[in-house]
């Protein structure tokens, strides 16, 4: 595979912003009535597979391989093909950096997701703190 998109021990969601930035500067506007907003959207699926696989360098079969096994469900556009948010982006580069490291795709795509579960429990547990 290709060299790994982001640094080692970085979150999910701190990953690809390259990939963000480069993507954000080709995609033309698809927001209804302000220009930008669903590409503000972190969730918003504006990244078809050839794009996400390539701004990832990595191939769509890898991409597909992530959506089998569970870490990225892809969403679907009217004609079936599958469409890719940033969030989604970040958890792929992570994948790829894990796997470049010589992590197996199924090992990987846990250690993700409990990285993503610990960050949103740490996000809770401050939160928490800051209220009360």
């Amino acid at each position: 595979m290709d060299q790994a998109v982001t640094s080692p021990g970085s979150h999910p969601r701190d990953t690809a912003e390259k990939a963000e930035t480069e993507a954000a500067q080709t995609l033309p506007d698809v927001a209804g009535d302000r220009p930008g907003r669903k590409l503000d959207d972190e969730d918003y699926p504006a990244y078809s597979m050839g794009r996400a696989a390539e701004v990832l360098g990595v191939t769509p079969a890898f991409l597909r391989s992530l959506g089998a096994a569970r870490l990225i469900e892809p969403q679907r556009s009217e004609g079936g093909h599958r469409r890719y948010s940033r969030y989604q982006l970040r958890l792929a580069a992570r994948a790829r950096e894990l796997v470049d490291q010589g992590t197996a795709l199924e090992a990987a795509c846990r250690i993700i997701i409990l990285e993503d579960q610990l960050a949103e429990a740490l996000r809770i547990n401050a939160e928490l703190r800051r209220r009360g």
